[in-house]
């Protein structure tokens, strides 16, 4: 039997991009529109809607996008019409790297954001953020697994992030 030996390439996702740091926006004091980027893990939609029913009266402005891939820029600009952006949900390596890349660009758009990674790759996700220059990025981490729970079992892990949220927001 012959074996083929091929050699590629291949790029660490927490290799340091630049040396330039990212500066974040400041989430607004009186924020309307909020943009709610889902990026169809499952899980996400009811984390989503959990955190919309616990924001009070605000516009939301829902986005769709496929996990394990980055959002199109038809998506970004649909998100960047919000005052602020939510995204989730990172729950594994491809799909926590696409939020936190999905959260630097709109960053750079001018768009404050909120990513939600579970707590098994939320250090992999301030890494990345870190790597790219935006140690700071806002990063909740809801308690792994969320794929596979029922509905009140995802909203009951999404409970303990809405104090860090409402923080975040300065909401009382």
């Amino acid at each position: 039997m012959n074996i083929k030996v091929v050699e590629k390439k291949v790029m660490d996702p927490l290799a340091e991009i630049n040396k330039v740091k990212l500066y974040l926006n400041p989430i607004p004091h009186d924020f309307e529109f909020v943009s709610m980027l889902d990026n169809t893990k499952p899980g996400a939609d009811i984390i989503l809607a959990f955190l919309m029913e616990n924001l009070g009266k605000r516009n939301f402005i829902n986005v769709k996008k496929p996990a394990g891939a980055p959002s199109t820029t038809s998506q970004l600009e649909t998100a960047a019409k919000g005052d602020i952006a939510v995204i989730a949900l990172g729950d594994c390596g491809s799909c926590s790297n696409w939020v936190i890349l999905d959260a630097i660009r709109l960053e750079k758009m001018g768009i404050p954001t909120i990513s939600i990674c579970s707590d098994k790759f939320s250090s992999f996700a301030h890494d990345l953020a870190k790597a790219h220059g935006a140690k700071d990025l806002k990063i909740l981490s809801v308690k792994h697994p969320v794929a596979g729970l029922s509905i009140e079992e995802i909203r009951f892990k999404t409970l303990p992030i809405l104090p860090s949220l409402r923080y975040i927001l300065q909401i009382p």
